[in-house]
């Protein structure tokens, strides 16, 4: 498998109610939305997007407040905010119905959207997933008190964001200078730093504890991927997820880590390409 594709040369950008959508397009057929998750942004989906390109249409936006989307300061950027404007913009793009394949609190907007728009839902993918109120775990607590952010604010630097990453990954040598770039290219700025730990501050589990009981609800395909070196989230979301909801499937990957796609990115491209079909 390639480990780039050329859906990341062509950026598109869409506005809505205000703000800048930055995302990217490739391929035909069905729909594939991609969605990352708080510490990245539409280039943790660089290894896997050319496994999908070739059946389906794929989709990868920044989110509003990361990567090269506008950041807004003073704008709700909740998982609640984020999944509407998604829709919102699938509906302005000309697009009415999705396959959905999330990672972290990404997987969070996507059980959101699924809920929300089940008209336009046609599965969910989630990958290493928030859910339920199993989250937010450190560091991103201690962002959300005033004073830490500004010591955050302060301290941030490309040495300690490595160690956020390094941990996040079972290959530790896939922690090249090339990603470290990747990773920290929005922190360059003092709005980008600013609008990271903004979308921190703004992230709610309420979000999530209140469509339990829609979540358990799905009758869409869903799959379940979850690497079982994730340090920052349990193992509880995913076993809970896929005793809740009916029909789903739960993978693990004992070789990847809360950033599988650098881990595993063709074992989770070959599950999520079975997941994809079979749901067709």
């Amino acid at each position: 498998m390639q480990s780039t594709s050329n859906i990341f040369e062509r950026p598109l950008e869409c506005k809505l109610q205000g703000n800048t959508i930055r995302y990217y397009r490739e391929g035909s057929g069905p729909v594939v939305l991609c969605i990352h998750g708080i510490t990245t942004y539409s280039f943790i989906w660089r290894k896997i997007a050319p496994a999908f390109t070739s059946s389906f249409d794929v989709i990868i936006p920044d989110l509003l407040g990361c990567g090269d989307s506008s950041k807004p300061l003073h704008e709700d950027i909740s998982l609640k905010r984020q999944a509407t404007l998604l829709a919102d913009f699938c509906s302005h793009i000309g697009v009415s119905q999705v396959h959905l394949v999330c990672h972290d609190v990404g997987g969070g907007i996507g059980q959101i959207f699924a809920v929300q728009s089940p008209h336009m839902v046609c599965s969910l993918t989630l990958i290493n997933t928030v859910a339920y109120n199993f989250w937010p775990v450190q560091p991103i607590i201690a962002m959300r008190t005033p004073i830490i952010r500004q010591i955050a604010m302060a301290s941030l630097n490309k040495t300690i964001f490595e160690i956020i990453v390094r941990r996040g990954l079972f290959h530790k040598d896939a922690c090249t200078k090339e990603l470290m770039d990747l990773f920290w290219q929005p922190m360059t700025t003092s709005i980008g730093r600013k609008a990271f730990l903004h979308f921190a501050h703004c992230l709610d589990n309420s979000n999530l504890t209140s469509i339990t009981h829609e979540i358990s609800a799905l009758s869409i395909p869903v799959l379940i991927i979850r690497g079982d070196a994730d340090v920052y989230l349990s193992s509880n979301i995913a076993e809970s997820l896929h005793s809740a909801i009916p029909h789903s499937t739960y993978v693990c990957i004992p070789t990847a880590g809360h950033f599988i796609q650098e881990d595993e990115p063709e074992l989770v491209a070959q599950h999520c390409l079975q997941h994809l079909h079979s749901a067709l």
